[in-house]
């Protein structure tokens, strides 16, 4: 970076200079020019009927009635979320009585079955035939025993051949039986 050692002229600030500048004197008992102001009053003074108008509200029509409107299906939205919670209250509390009655039911059933099963057993149906229906156990008096002519004999039926995926299916319901 150069350094400029140039030194700095101050006689050209001294006054006695200043005045001798070309720039024009400005005249010192010369007042300066204000614009020209215009003499207006701007008080104005409202009546009482005026100042209660003046703060009052001017709403638009259009933004009253979006405004109506917007409330009135915010109302009904909200009515049918309430009408919706209602309906599935009742419903659940029907769902839980029908879960009590069934539980009910399934006890019953429970309870009568075992009474028949205490009344059918194979001691009691025996116990009744004997007694009340006067029969007996089969002995070998009462067995009949008969002979074929021709000897033992066995058929294999001949099943009719059905496509492949019906005996595929066949094939897979015997394998769970």
């Amino acid at each position: 970076m150069a350094i400029n050692n140039t030194a700095y002229d101050l006689d050209l600030f001294d006054e006695e200079l200043v005045e001798t500048s070309v720039a024009p004197k400005r005249r010192e008992d010369e007042p300066a020019k204000k614009p020209k102001q215009k003499k207006k009053n701007n008080v104005y003074k409202l009546s009482e009927e005026d100042k209660y108008a003046s703060r009052k509200r001017h709403h638009s029509k259009l933004k009253l009635i979006v405004g109506g409107v917007s409330a009135a299906v915010v109302t009904v939205v909200i009515g049918f979320i309430i009408v919706g919670q209602v309906r599935l209250t009742e419903l659940n509390q029907q769902v839980i009585t029908a879960q009590a009655a069934l539980e009910d039911a399934n006890s019953v059933y429970t309870q009568n079955h075992m009474k028949l099963e205490a009344s059918l057993s194979k001691a009691e149906i025996e116990k009744h035939a004997s007694e009340v229906l006067g029969l007996t156990k089969a002995s070998n008096a009462q067995k009949e025993f008969i002979s074929l002519e021709g000897g033992d004999k066995a058929e294999v039926s001949v099943q009719k051949s059905d496509n492949i995926f019906i005996q595929f299916i066949e094939s897979i319901k015997n394998l769970w039986s």
